[in-house]
C-alpha cells in the first residue's frame, strides 16, 4: 500500500472519481495501442485475429498469476462490476472502452463475411456476443485463479453467430 498524504492525492485528483478516471483513461490507452491493435492488426487474417485475443488474454492472465500467484482479471470488467452501478460517468467511460472492443471485432467479422470466410451474420450483436463472453472466460479464470479456462473456453468464441437480419 502506498504511503500517500491526502493533502498529496487531492492536490492531483479532486475526488476519487477523477482518479478512477484517470486510471481508465491510461490503461485504456495502453490497451487500445497495445494489445488490441496488436490483435485486431489487419495485416493477420481476420479469423485469426479472434485466435490472437485468446492466446493474448490468456498469456496476459498466466504471467500475472507467474509473477504474483493470483489472477487479475480484465481491469475494466473488474471496475465494471464495482462501480458501474454507482456513476453515471464512470459506467459510461467503461461503456466506451468496451465499444472500442465491440467495434474491432464487428469490424473483424464484417471483414471475414466479405471474404467469404463466414457466412453473412449480425455482427453488431455476434459483436458484442464474443465480447461479453471473452469477459466472461476472464471472469471464470479469475474467480477459479486458472489460466487454462481461457484456453479450455476459448474455441468457443469463434463459433458465436447471431443470424443476419434476425428480429
Amino acid at each position: 500500500m502506498a504511503s500517500i498524504q491526502k493533502g498529496s492525492f487531492y492536490h492531483f485528483f479532486p475526488s476519487k472519481r477523477d482518479l478512477v478516471l484517470a486510471v481508465i483513461e491510461e490503461f485504456a490507452y495502453d490497451w487500445a495501442n497495445g494489445f488490441v491493435a496488436e490483435a485486431f492488426d489487419p495485416a493477420l487474417p481476420p479469423m485469426d485475429r479472434i485466435d490472437y485475443v485468446i492466446d493474448a488474454a490468456y498469456f496476459w492472465q498466466k504471467s500475472n498469476k507467474d509473477l504474483s500467484g493470483h489472477i487479475p482479471g480484465c481491469l475494466f470488467g473488474n471496475l465494471a462490476l464495482e462501480i458501474s452501478t454507482q456513476d453515471d460517468v464512470l459506467r459510461a467511460k467503461l461503456n466506451a472502452v468496451f465499444t472500442t472492443a465491440k467495434d474491432r471485432f464487428r469490424d473483424t467479422l464484417d471483414e471475414a463475411a466479405e471474404q467469404g470466410v463466414i457466412s453473412p451474420l449480425d455482427s453488431e450483436t455476434t459483436a458484442e456476443a464474443m465480447l461479453a463472453y471473452l469477459e466472461g472466460m476472464i471472469l471464470l479464470a479469475k474467480a477459479e485463479n486458472d489460466p487454462e479456462v481461457i484456453y479450455r473456453l476459448g474455441p468457443v468464441l469463434k463459433t458465436i453467430r447471431i443470424e443476419a437480419n434476425r428480429h
